[in-house]
């Protein structure tokens, strides 16, 4: 009787114990919008790798790309509302929520990647971030998607005005539309896992997106033309829902954003490394490139000067001052 005891409570021990383990475990949802093998999704993937690896498998990281669980807006309300725990997304979508967020949509504002990353890893893009917390999110780094091309199925684009009258799908914020209406183009605010089905069935004739974005999407099968424009540079914020943050312990913090941070740095290395190549791949692909001449790109900065101004109000004069201020250190 005794032994058959003990046996029992060894038993009742090992179930309690592996409960109890299985209940420290924490999964973490991690969602974007593109395709498998983007350097975004090879971020998010080196961060699932770190967190799991430092936390001892403590901490679970599930990749859910391809806008697998829904677009960007109802991410942000998932993440809100704590049923999501994390997402990397275009910075300037949180312009809807914290207006200063726009200023990363504003046309030719970073002349260079490295630019870009002083701005954000510093003090200001950590500024900008900090205006989440009291939206239910926690901004942890930044990826980037890089500069953006623009690509339709029309024709050739030499000049500006060759621009005029394409029908531009763009992400759906007022300056995206205010640029491309600006060149006289038609603006079509669409959600990015739409595009593809968009640009095929002729709703749209054109969109704008990085080299990795075109290509782990497939666009070039439905896209002909792509114009080398460097017309805006993307910073992806890395956030995580405030409501799943708070639940984490110091230790767990810890990990979580030095892993955020980490591989934001792998994340922006590969997409960097890989634009080139991805370059010559599309080539292959089929779309003719083409490069504006530098007079040409001096008619589109002169265009976007208006939306620059019209738009620098709305997201506040301190940001856009801030912003001006930062940029003006690195030209030095």
């Amino acid at each position: 009787m005794k032994r058959l005891f003990l046996k029992t409570v060894v038993a009742a021990v090992a179930v309690a114990g592996f409960g109890l383990a299985q209940a420290q475990t924490k999964t973490i949802k991690f969602a974007n919008q593109n395709a498998k093998g983007h350097p975004i999704v090879m971020g998010m993937e080196k961060f699932g790798e770190i967190v799991e690896a430092k936390s001892g498998g403590k901490l679970k990281v599930n990749i859910f790309p391809g806008g697998a669980l829904g677009n960007d807006q109802a991410n942000v309300s998932a993440l809100q509302g704590g049923t999501l725990e994390m997402a990397s997304m275009n910075s300037g979508i949180f312009a809807s929520i914290v207006k200063d967020f726009a200023i990363y949509d504003f046309p030719f504002l970073f002349a260079s990647a490295k630019e870009a990353d002083t701005v954000v890893d510093g003090a200001f893009g950590k500024g900008l971030h900090a205006k989440l917390e009291d939206k239910g999110l926690v901004g942890l780094a930044y990826y980037e998607l890089g500069f953006r091309q623009i690509t339709n199925s029309k024709r050739a684009i030499a000049k500006v005005e060759d621009i005029a009258g394409l029908k531009l799908r763009v992400i759906p914020n007022p300056i995206n539309i205010d640029w491309v209406s600006a060149l006289g183009a038609n603006p079509t605010p669409l959600p990015f896992p739409e595009l593809y089905a968009a640009l095929e069935q002729k709703a749209v004739d054109g969109q704008e997106n990085p080299f990795a974005t075109i290509q782990g999407a497939k666009l070039f099968e439905v896209q002909k033309f792509m114009t080398l424009t460097n017309h805006q540079y993307n910073p992806q914020s890395v956030v995580i829902s405030k409501k799943f943050w708070d639940s984490l312990s110091a230790e767990e913090k810890k990990i979580v954003a030095d892993a955020a941070n980490e591989s934001a740095k792998y994340q922006r290395e590969q997409s960097r490394a890989a634009a080139g190549g991805i370059l010559e791949q599309l080539k292959k692909s089929g779309m003719q490139v083409t490069e504006l001449p530098p007079a040409e790109v001096a008619k589109l900065r002169e265009k976007m000067k208006p939306v620059i101004a019209k738009h620098a109000a709305s997201v506040g004069d301190a940001t856009a001052a801030a912003m001006m201020v930062e940029l003006d250190k690195l030209r030095k």
